[in-house]
């Protein structure tokens, strides 16, 4: 006996009842082929989605695999003037609010090294550039730009020296680049960490991958159960013909089986069509390749195995609730009295999860990236958990009504089931969309306020190394001639050490803070400070608010070291001190409204050149600050323009271009095209549950036609059994996707906001679902409506 049961439930077993079950789905005629092609439809589509999350890590990885080939950073110790070592400067601008990543090169010998992408460097006053810069050089739009890329174009830079298809970037080799311009390297890619992702970044991922993942899983599990009352009728034909109730559920997973396995083949067709399209899209500056959109080899192999065997056990725990007889189907399950507490339970243990994180700064650990993750997921699960008891609850307390609302309540009271089933997907889907917009309209909306307070006026800095001051003159002219500059000015920035006292240990040296000193001409100075005179050779102690240093401030007669070696305090230094002359008189600097404005330089010392030149500074750099008029038209490019012409690799400061406005805007696109599509998949599922539970009812549909009731009354049934679930589900999902919005933006220490048209946007899709399901299954409805289905054998 006991081999008899070891034969009947073995893997030889299970295999020849899943072989006859795909053997079934694979030859049962059209309408057969209809529902395998409908299940498969449902798992292509959920698989697609799960094959395109899971090649975030790998894409992410490549975009930043190419980044460490083609740089290097400057090497710790950089090498000398050799044949194999080039010059490499960055010359990175903005153009329209575009980022456009420029590259200086200058070879010191024949063999300099090359980035990836490229054959050769460019000859002098030629320059590579990307296909998308290209296109926007030859195009009108950028007439201004070729104004600041001085240089021919030689050629295209091939795809391994580009992050994405659609960047912005170029390399030129100018006919002078400054001695001490970049840095000096003997070659292309260098380890370097990444820096990580900030925490609203973080957060965004982490509930986008959930938001749009649980209503795909749910999503699947309904194209499983499409047409189980065919099945069933097939399995009822095989107990006749001696099948026992264990090999009929093998063989119902074999149907069930054969469909996900032609779901996971086409979900792989539709990944690899659907990746072709990734080149034109940009979401927060990422524009990948479709050779990137790669899923790793482990989450490709989970997906493999884990679709097919979801399908076998959706369908035997589908078959629990049923006793498959010779000569038919008994439904033994008896009414279940849905419990509330353990459902209240996930969500609130969601909220616990994440309520702790709240209450303090985020930090991206692994600890708190899971305990996000598992959170919002306990969150969203919640409310698809709470649904059916939510229907059974509202619809067991109605009474009365039209006809066509009394078919449906009592429909619904009989057995919620299936519509909850197909609504839950619908409700994950919105409640995540709601929860992930209201933390994007949050990080916007922060955004937006900083740069408007910080880009209230119209000013830019740049910044570059140089103890030239007649440099930084000759620039502050130039400037001056822009159309739509207003004012300009300058000084040359420096760090300076504290000598220690006399007989302190050197220990005390190292702790000391360093000071800050600018140097200028008198004009300049006068724009920093009030100064109750000034000439050539005079110099300026700085006193009260706005210095560099909480320290005590300098003063006459005071010891300063020129050559800090800050960084690197220890070992042997050889100090350059220089003293404060004791006729330095005490200045204050200007308020930030008189002054440079947000870009203030916080100077303990003002000195003019005679009194300090500027090359006895170790690292000085010119600091130029530019005023311009909104009103002249393309004049921040146009200033743009001349800050190139006078060094290309002058550094940008301003806070006129937001960045982030647009990135999160296109992500709030795709989010939101995402959510429509997944709402548009899941009302396919409940058409197609729809029509499965009027064919059931095909029988009861035929009486109520032959006692005459009306085609109108019906279809307003269907239409009321569709739209109570769908209803009590968008009420939920919004109320979770509030919660969590709100949970989310805390986690950011962000101000709630609430995007009232997306919100409504999604809860209308999700309204118009209802009648998209209703319009579609009025034919089926009346088709049948006849006599015909009275008839029996």
């Amino acid at each position: 006996m006991n081999a008899i049961r070891r034969v009947r439930s073995g893997p030889a077993v299970w295999a020849r009842d899943l072989a006859m079950g795909m053997r079934f789905a694979a030859g049962g005629g059209r309408e057969g082929w209809i529902r395998t092609a409908l299940t498969a439809l449902g798992v292509a589509l959920g698989v697609a989605v799960l094959l395109f999350g899971a090649s975030v890590p790998s894409l992410t990885s490549a975009w930043h695999g190419r980044e460490k080939a083609r740089e290097n950073l400057g090497q710790r110790h950089e090498p000398r003037p050799a044949d194999h070592t080039l010059r490499y400067a960055s010359a990175d601008t903005v153009y329209r609010g575009a980022q456009i990543r420029g590259r200086l090169v200058r070879p010191d010998g024949a063999h300099p090294p090359v980035p990836p992408g490229i054959r050769h460097l460019p000859g002098p006053g030629r320059m590579l550039v990307s296909p998308a810069l290209k296109e926007l050089l030859e195009s009108p739009e950028g007439k201004l730009l070729r104004g600041r890329l001085p240089y021919r174009v030689a050629g295209v830079i091939g795809d391994e020296g580009l992050l994405g298809p659609q960047e912005l970037t170029y390399l030129a080799r100018p006919s002078a680049l400054r001695e001490n311009a970049g840095y000096r390297i003997d070659h292309f890619g260098k380890a370097w960490d990444s820096p990580p992702m900030r925490t609203p970044v973080v957060l965004l991922v982490i509930m986008t991958c959930v938001a749009l993942m649980m209503p795909v899983m749910v999503f699947i599990g309904t194209s499983l159960r499409f047409g189980n009352e065919r099945r069933e009728q097939r399995l009822a034909a095989l107990r006749l013909v001696g099948a026992d109730v264990r090999t009929t559920r093998r063989i119902a997973s074999g149907e069930a089986l054969f469909g996900s396995l032609l779901g996971l083949a086409g979900g792989a067709v539709l990944f690899l069509g659907g990746r072709q399209f990734a080149s034109p899209i940009t979401l927060w500056d990422v524009n990948v390749f479709p050779s990137d959109v790669t899923p790793g080899p482990l989450a490709a192999a989970a997906i493999a195995v884990l679709v097919p065997a979801a399908a076998v056990l959706v369908t035997l725990i589908a078959q629990r609730g049923i006793t498959v007889e010779p000569l038919g189907i008994v439904r033994n399950r008896p009414v279940l009295r849905r419990r509330v507490l353990w459902r209240l339970a996930l969500p609130a243990l969601g909220a616990v999860l994440m309520l702790p994180a709240a209450g303090v700064p985020w930090t991206d650990t692994g600890l708190n990236t899971l305990r996000l993750a598992v959170g919002s997921m306990l969150l969203l699960f919640g409310v698809t958990a709470l649904l059916p008891w939510l229907v059974d609850a509202v619809v067991g307390r109605l009474r009365g009504g039209p006809v066509p609302w009394q078919l449906a309540v009592r429909r619904l009271q009989l057995s919620s089931g299936p519509a909850t089933r197909a609504v839950g997907g619908i409700t994950v889907a919105v409640a995540g969309a709601i929860a992930v917009h209201m933390l994007m309209t949050g990080m916007q909306a922060g955004y937006a306020q900083a740069y408007a307070v910080s880009g209230k006026l119209p000013r830019v800095g740049y910044s570059v190394e140089s103890n030239d001051w007649r440099t930084a003159q000759r620039a502050l002219g130039a400037l001056r001639e822009t159309p739509g500059v207003t004012a300009a000015r300058g000084a040359v920035g420096a760090l300076v050490g504290r000598m220690p006292r006399r007989g302190a240990a050197s220990e005390e040296y190292r702790e000391t803070t360093s000071a800050s000193v600018g140097v200028g001409d008198c004009g300049e100075l006068r724009r920093l400070a009030r100064l109750p005179s000034c000439r050539n050779g005079d110099v300026f102690a700085v006193d009260g608010p706005g210095r560099s240093s909480d320290r005590p401030p300098l003063t006459p007669g005071a010891t300063l070291d020129l050559d800090p070696n800050i960084g690197h305090p220890t070992g042997p230094h050889p100090r350059r001190p220089w003293k404060i002359p004791t006729t330095a008189r005490t200045v204050r600097l200007l308020p930030p409204t008189d002054g440079l404005g947000p870009f203030t330089s916080a100077y303990d010392l003002l000195a003019t050149p005679a009194a300090l030149a500027p090359s006895r500074l170790r690292n000085p750099s010119v600091e130029l600050r530019i005023d311009f008029d909104r009103g002249t038209p393309d004049a921040l490019e146009q200033l743009r323009n001349t800050a190139a012409r006078i060094d290309p690799t002058l550094r940008e400061y301003s806070h006129l271009d937001n960045p982030h406005d647009q990135q999160l805007s296109s992500v709030r696109s795709g989010i939101f095209i995402g959510s429509v599509i997944t709402l548009l998949l899941i009302g396919a599922g409940l058409i197609i549950s729809t029509v499965e539970q009027l064919h059931e009812r095909r029988r009861l549909l035929s009486t109520l036609d032959a006692f005459g009731t009306r085609r109108t009354t019906l279809s307003w049934s269907v239409l009321w059994g569709t739209a109570i679930p769908v209803a009590l589900g968008l009420g939920l999902a919004l109320g979770c996707g509030l919660a969590l919005g709100a949970l989310l933006l805390t986690l950011i220490d962000s101000a709630v906001v609430v995007d009232w048209p997306v919100v409504a946007g999604m809860t209308g899709i999700g309204a118009g679902v209802i009648l998209f399901v209703t319009a579609l299954s009025l034919p089926p409805l009346w088709r049948m409506m006849r006599p015909d289905g009275l008839r029996t054998e």
